[in-house]
């Protein structure tokens, strides 16, 4: 076996090896776009809507995760997080914590 094939299937080998490792995982953005494609969750600007007059006007937002069938919006105000809970697809609030 010549020195080139020898390098060319280890490099083949490395970069089927090394592939899954570099696989970005799937992002809160792109779980949500598709559950709202799907009909699971209403649009994140709407729950957002519904969500603002709950949280106190000094508070910062700190931006949403999505779990699948709840968002969950983060906001910090004097120190102390606040956490509320929505339903992704009615935009019923689930719970608040804080």
């Amino acid at each position: 076996m010549s020195l080139f094939r020898i390098l060319l299937s280890a490099a083949v080998a490395a970069g089927l090896l090394g592939a899954p490792a570099l696989a970005d995982p799937r992002r809160d953005a792109d779980r949500a776009f598709d559950a709202m494609r799907q009909g699971r969750s209403m649009p994140l600007p709407e729950i957002q809507r519904r969500v603002t007059p709950l949280v106190p006007p000094n508070a910062d937002y700190l931006g949403p995760e999505f779990n699948g069938d709840t968002y969950r919006f983060k906001y910090i105000e004097n120190g102390k997080v606040i956490w509320i809970d929505v339903d992704a697809a009615t935009g019923r609030v689930k719970g608040r914590s804080h």
